[in-house]
C-alpha cells in the first residue's frame, strides 16, 4: 500500500497545448511538478498512483480540455496468468540473458534505441534524439531508477544488446518509464517479452504491480497494453479492472 504523502504544498504546472501524438485531430495538454525535496521516492509513489508518469525530475499526466482517452494502466502481478501465447513468446527469447545496470546511458543503448525509433517512431517527438537527450532521460532521476539490458547468448548477435527497458522502483512495484528492442527480431517479439519478464521479475521480488504507463483506446501505438489481463485502468481516481466488451 502506498503511504501517505503531504501533496497540499505541491506547486502544478500547465503545459500549452500541442498536437496530440496518438489520436490524429486532437491536442494534448499536461499538468506537471517537480520531483524533488526531501522525499522524491515518496512523493513518485503517491503520483503515480494518482495516474501522473515521471520524465527525468518531472511528474505529469494529460490534461487535456476536450479528451480524457488517456487512462493509467497497470498488471496486477500475482492475477496475472501465463497463457499459451505468453508461455511462447518467454520460450522464444530463453537465450536472452539479463543484466540489471544503472540509471546511467551508453553508446550501445543509444545506438539501438536510434535504430528502435528509425523503424517505429519515424514520425515521433523522439526521432531526433541526442546521446545529451537519452543522458538525460536515464540519469535525470531523483528516483530509484535503473535499467535492464537484455543480449543475445548464442548465434550471430551473440553478446549484441537486444533490448533495455528504463524501471522506476515504487513502494508497490515496477513502472516501465520506457523500452526499446531490436527492431530486426520482430518474431521474438521482444517489446511483449519485456513485459512479460518484469512481471515476472515484480513477482519474484514481491511486488504487487507492474505500472505500463498509459492505455489509450483507439491508438494503435497503445492497443497492445490492453493484451495483458487481466488489466487495472484507474477509473474515477480508482484501480478497477479492466473488462472488454465482447461483441
Amino acid at each position: 500500500m502506498t503511504k501517505p504523502f503531504p501533496t497540499k504544498n505541491l506547486r502544478f504546472f500547465l503545459t500549452a497545448p500541442s498536437p496530440c501524438p496518438y489520436l490524429p485531430g486532437k491536442r494534448e495538454r499536461k499538468v506537471f511538478t517537480a520531483l524533488d525535496g526531501y522525499d522524491a521516492e515518496g512523493l513518485h509513489d503517491v503520483l503515480t498512483n494518482s495516474g501522473f508518469r515521471r520524465s527525468q525530475n518531472i511528474a505529469y499526466r494529460p490534461s487535456c480540455e476536450s479528451c480524457d482517452a488517456c487512462i493509467s494502466a497497470r498488471v496486477p502481478v500475482e492475477r496475472f496468468e501465463f497463457n499459451r501465447r505468453w508461455r511462447k513468446i518467454m520460450t522464444r527469447n530463453a537465450d536472452l540473458t539479463r543484466a540489471l545496470k544503472p540509471a546511467e546511458a551508453t553508446h550501445e543503448q543509444f545506438w539501438l534505441l536510434r535504430r528502435y525509433l528509425t523503424s517505429r517512431h519515424a514520425e515521433g517527438g523522439m526521432a531526433d534524439m541526442t546521446f545529451s537527450d537519452y543522458a538525460s532521460m536515464v540519469e535525470e532521476t531523483a528516483v530509484h531508477t535503473h535499467i535492464v539490458e537484455y543480449r543475445y547468448s548464442d548465434g550471430p548477435k551473440k553478446g549484441d544488446l537486444a533490448a533495455a527497458a528504463l524501471i522506476d522502483v515504487l513502494g508497490d512495484g515496477l513502472s516501465m518509464v520506457y523500452s526499446f528492442f531490436d527492431p530486426e527480431e520482430p518474431r521474438r517479439s521482444l517489446g511483449v517479452y519485456t513485459i512479460l519478464d518484469h512481471i515476472q521479475q515484480a513477482h519474484a521480488a514481491g511486488f504487487g504491480h507492474v505500472y505500463l504507463g498509459y492505455w489509450i483506446p483507439g491508438s494503435d501505438k497503445m492497443e497492445y497494453k490492453a493484451q495483458f489481463r487481466p488489466l487495472e485502468l484507474l477509473l474515477a481516481g480508482e484501480w478497477r479492472t479492466f473488462e472488454p466488451v465482447e461483441f
